[in-house]
């Protein structure tokens, strides 16, 4: 034998994949049946490894929110059936010291009904807006029509309708002003229309800008003002209740409660929790109730695979109904205090690569045939044992 002929000889041993003689294949019928079974169970799992693969997982982490100096929209849908527009105010509150009453940019009322249909008459009123809703009977005129006595809110340095004298007078802390001897009023048959929408409840939504930091946010019969620096409601035209005797009281629907934009699509909903008060209803029996909404939120980023990340927050909710007695002093209204998470939760969408998908599949694929082959060797011996022990008569 030449030397090359040796070399590649030896070389022969290192085969770890021996041939088997043609004359010592054997096939059988519980080989056949080991292979189809392992052929469906490596075609399910190579199916299930490609679901895998393209199926995208969102891992959450916890990070400290760095975004705390930022300011955090609000954006709510809320229905009283049972409170008329013109009583219902927005007041704005946080630890920062910053106090807004009777807040109304972005924000729209809509009189309903008692059936809860809009009313053609009233449309909907953006609150701060007196070119809807008022008619400006002074201003027709051109005239400057006086604050009495009140610093005018507007630059024009007039009050030309009775809404712009009662906030002058709100702002300065007087209470509410006579409808009946304030000229502007009497002029846009203010108590006439007051009367007619009396029986009548309130839609609101919109959207409000606050700090991130504690506080909250109240909706509240009767326009705000500052009293000995207390914060103080006029009410006297709530508890009074309509001109027909009946009284308002704060049964409500929250349809909305949002904390950030709305989710992009379904797979944010289910992550985020960012609506956690959609659908509720509370009933009131009496006017004198305190319905407050202890918030927990917590900011939210949604950083897809492809895409811009989503800011947006999260938030639980503890409830309490406090009824107040017809003696108790306190404010009835409805009342949403928030509490700010100094973290946030981070959701990262993450894929399989396809290095780790081929690794999966080779080994599925493998490691099914290994399994399969020794079962079938030890199915054959079992059975070729036995034909032996049949073929020497010691079966019994």
């Amino acid at each position: 034998m030449s030397k090359k002929g040796s070399v590649f000889g030896n070389l022969r041993q290192l085969d770890g994949y021996a041939k088997t003689l043609d004359d010592f294949r054997v096939k059988t019928t519980t080989g056949a049946s080991v292979t189809l079974i392992s052929a469906l169970i490596i075609l399910s799992l190579v199916c299930s490894e490609l679901i895998a693969y393209t199926t995208s997982t969102w891992r959450p982490s916890l990070v400290v929110d760095k975004s705390r100096k930022e300011k955090m929209p609000i954006n709510f849908n809320i229905t009283f059936p049972h409170m008329p527009c013109h009583i219902l105010n927005i007041d704005i509150m946080d630890d920062t010291g910053e106090h807004s009453s009777g807040y109304s940019q972005d924000i729209t009322k809509v009189r309903l009904d008692l059936s809860g249909r809009e009313i053609e008459l009233g449309e909907s009123v953006t609150l701060g807006d007196p070119s809807k809703g008022v008619n400006k009977a002074l201003q027709s005129k051109k005239e400057c029509g006086s604050c009495y006595g009140a610093t005018p809110l507007r630059d024009s340095k007039c009050c030309n309708t009775c809404q712009e004298v009662r906030e002058a007078y709100v702002k300065m802390g007087w209470g509410m002003v006579n409808v009946d001897v304030i000229d502007q009023c009497i002029a846009e048959g203010w108590k006439d229309r007051v009367e007619k929408q009396s029986n009548e409840g309130c839609n609101i939504y919109g959207h409000l800008l606050v700090n991130k930091v504690r506080g909250n946010f109240h909706f509240a019969p009767g326009d705000a003002f500052q009293a000995n620096n207390m914060h103080v409601h006029d009410l006297k035209e709530f508890v009074k209740g309509a001109p027909d005797g009946h009284k308002f009281d704060l049964s409500h629907t929250i349809h909305k409660l949002k904390f950030g934009p709305d989710a992009k699509d379904e797979t944010e909903t289910i992550l985020a929790v960012t609506d956690a008060l959609a659908g509720t209803e509370k009933n009131a029996n009496q006017a004198r109730v305190v319905y407050q909404y202890f918030l927990k939120i917590v900011s939210t980023q949604l950083r897809p695979i492809k895409g811009i990340p989503t800011f947006t927050n999260q938030y639980s909710v503890t409830q309490n109904d406090n009824f107040m007695k017809e003696t108790a002093t306190g404010l009835p209204g409805v009342f949403f205090n928030m509490d700010i998470s100094p973290m946030q939760i981070t959701y990262k969408e993450t894929r399989k690569s396809l290095g780790s998908f081929l690794t999966g599949v080779l080994a599925i694929i493998g490691g099914v045939f290994t399994v399969a082959g020794l079962l079938d060797r030890v199915v054959y011996r079992a059975e070729k044992a036995y034909k032996k022990k049949v073929e020497m008569g010691k079966t019994l």
